[in-house]
């Protein structure tokens, strides 16, 4: 029977990212993906936003391993060549009470080392952004877009080239304890069965992680969030420079409703956050148009209905259920040589490269 060093279960950025961290050629370590190809699933389907660690509670993971991922991936993209650029964000408010809410969240941002932040008013917002409509707002120089398929191939150049195997459509139907590893039971597309010896599992399978986690005895669940995102039409590139995000709302499941820029200088708004049965479903109903217009036109004034459009979805794998208070990353040991990372979202694309370095330290 075969045998291998480590096992990677999911192929998405946290999977390549881990694998391009720990993969070298004296090692033997397989990459397990369900998919037809590498990032097909939750990490082809989001905002593609550098984050710069505003959000997350001071000494949590997601706070710690966002800002070193940051500073990384700017050091990963110029270094590899990766489409990137660091745009900056601003956080809007509309009246006094979301200007509370932006100072708590520059406070917060600081604990965190989240870059240089600043606080500013009408008029300075007017000379940054003048098609902009906002009381107040928090200046993000951090915040940045990235070419997510870029980044995962890197990564996955890196991996292969240290020897890593990537296995596609190769589905994990069940892993027993075999001291002092794990066997790992698989199924191709076709129905073919397979099995292996493995000495370290690492689980980064996503929206599966918790059901992989709980094949070796975890006791998870997640909860699914969905994202719906509307494009923008109509409106000429260079009118918004930056991201702009609403100010915060507590214990809510996502940023809210914000605007993004693409690497090609297009506008997406999104996402919206909705918690869905354990189902991958990425329909967009036509109706969130009219909806996301509603949300944006009161910082992007000059917005019309027919600039608004249904476009894509993705979909958290939440640890988090509704209406519960912050719940951090899962990045845990929870057996002998099974290291499962679960409920990694938001700012999962960001924090990849620390989060690989900070399972390369487990090991």
């Amino acid at each position: 029977m075969e045998k291998v060093d480590i096992t990677i279960i999911g192929a998405g950025v946290i999977g390549l990212a881990v694998a391009a961290r720990l993969a070298r050629p004296d090692r033997h370590v397989f990459i397990l993906e369900k998919n037809e190809a590498q990032g097909g699933g939750i990490s082809s389907r989001n905002s593609e936003v550098i984050h710069a660690g505003l959000y997350y509670p001071e000494g949590s993971l997601k706070a710690s391993l966002c800002v070193t991922g940051n500073r990384l991936l700017y050091e990963i993209a110029g270094v590899s060549g990766i489409p990137h650029k660091k745009v900056g964000k601003l956080v809007v408010a509309a009246n006094s009470a979301e200007g509370e809410e932006i100072e708590r969240l520059c406070e917060n941002g600081r604990r965190n080392d989240a870059g240089s932040l600043s606080l500013i008013g009408r008029r300075q917002l007017a000379q940054l952004e003048p098609r902009i409509r906002a009381r107040a707002a928090l200046l993000s120089p951090e915040t940045g877009i990235i070419d997510t398929h870029a980044l995962m191939n890197c990564f996955l150049k890196q991996a292969e080239d240290k020897k890593a195997r990537l296995l596609c459509r190769t589905r994990v139907s069940h892993i027993e304890r075999e001291s002092p590893g794990w066997r790992i039971f698989a199924e191709g597309d076709k129905g073919d069965a397979y099995e292996f010896l493995t000495a370290i599992v690492i689980n980064a399978a996503g929206l599966a992680s918790d059901t992989i986690a709980n094949m070796a005895g975890g006791h998870y669940q997640l909860h699914y969030c969905k994202g719906d995102y509307c494009s923008l039409s109509g409106i000429r590139p260079g009118q918004v420079r930056r991201l702009i995000y609403p100010a915060p709302v507590k214990n809510h499941a996502g940023l809210g409703v914000h605007l993004t820029i693409d690497l090609n200088g297009r506008y997406r708004l999104g996402p919206d956050a909705t918690y869905i049965d354990r189902r991958e479903e990425y329909g967009v109903s036509p109706e969130k148009a009219a909806l996301f217009y509603e949300h944006a036109r009161k910082f992007l004034p000059f917005l019309k209905p027919e600039n608004v459009h249904a476009d894509m979805a993705g979909i958290r794998p939440k640890l988090q259920g509704p209406g519960d208070p912050f719940t951090d990353f899962v990045i845990r040991e929870d057996a002998p040589g099974f290291i499962n990372l679960v409920g990694i979202e938001s700012p999962g694309l960001t924090a990849s490269p620390a989060i690989a370095c900070y399972v390369g330290k487990m090991l």
